[in-house]
């Protein structure tokens, strides 16, 4: 009997935990697979192309001026890949025409494809050059403006308005016959402004002789400009060249003194305008 109560007792145990129990079950989540990772494109940068023009443009302004009543209108050289290159800053040539002529002489003279050659030639670096009209061609120095309204409002609106160097030793100012006599008057006068003179068949103001010494004791000896002063074997205007350069001379004005074969015509200064153009880019480089 014992044993069989026993058996009784553990079937009933047995039958109970099946009623009551639950099953439990242990699950291992699953180890995760990293993704695997696509890398980032590398980005690629195209250079831009190489510039390939051989030939300057020119720009045609005008601007109203405090000094005159007339607007002042100029042309504007700008050499091959102004447009493409964007970083680079020019030196500044401003070239003046003679009496009775207009903005449009030293085009006609060749000096923007002058100036074309000698680049792609690598002979002189990339500048620009701006060449004003003097209307009133026909009054003294004194009662005409032209000349400060260069120096004092030409050049800041051309610094303001292109990628130019705005500095005295980047800039140059010349001319042919009376616009040469401007270019020396101004340059000396406006010494701070331009750092180099050329006159080209110069034929002097008459006063400005007498009134030279004056504008020589103002500049420092050390911020003297280069000058450079030429004329044609032929040129009625030479002994008027001479006594100005004779002026210089007595006061310890450095320049050069060029002659070449020719007169006082176009003729002569297209034959040099390289020559006149390398002068002038000389230490822009």
């Amino acid at each position: 009997m014992k044993r069989a109560g026993w058996n009784l007792l553990l079937v009933s145990l047995f039958a109970t935990l099946a009623a009551c129990g639950k099953t439990i079950t242990t699950t291992q989540s699953p180890t995760a697979i990293p993704a695997t990772l696509t890398p980032a494109p590398t980005a690629t940068t195209t250079p831009a192309p190489a510039c390939t023009e051989t030939r300057g443009r020119f720009e045609f302004q005008e601007i109203q001026t405090a000094l005159m009543t007339h607007p002042l209108a100029f042309r504007v050289y700008l050499p091959p890949c102004y447009d493409v290159n964007e970083d680079e800053r020019y030196p500044v040539l401003y070239l003046l025409h003679g009496q009775s002529f207009k903005d449009d002489q030293w085009d006609r003279l060749g000096a923007d494809e002058a100036l074309d050659e000698l680049i792609a030639d690598g002979e002189t670096r990339s500048f620009i050059i701006v060449m004003p009209k003097e209307s009133n061609y026909m009054i003294d120095q004194w009662t005409s403006k032209y000349g400060p309204v260069l120096a004092e409002e030409l050049v800041p609106w051309i610094d303001a308005h292109y990628r130019t160097q705005a500095e005295r030793s980047k800039r140059a100012i010349g001319g042919l016959s009376r616009g040469a006599a401007w270019a020396m008057r101004t340059g000396l006068i406006y010494w701070d402004v331009f750092g180099a003179i050329g006159g080209h068949s110069l034929a002097p103001f008459r006063g400005d002789f007498n009134e030279s010494p004056f504008w020589f004791q103002k500049i420092p000896a050390d911020q003297l400009p280069r000058i450079w002063i030429d004329v044609g074997t032929k040129d009625f205007i030479a002994d008027a060249a001479k006594v100005f350069a004779g002026r210089l001379e007595d006061y310890h004005i450095p320049f050069e003194w060029h002659v070449f074969d020719g007169a006082h015509v176009e003729s002569y200064w297209s034959a040099h305008v390289k020559d006149y153009l390398r002068w002038y880019a000389q230490g822009w480089q």
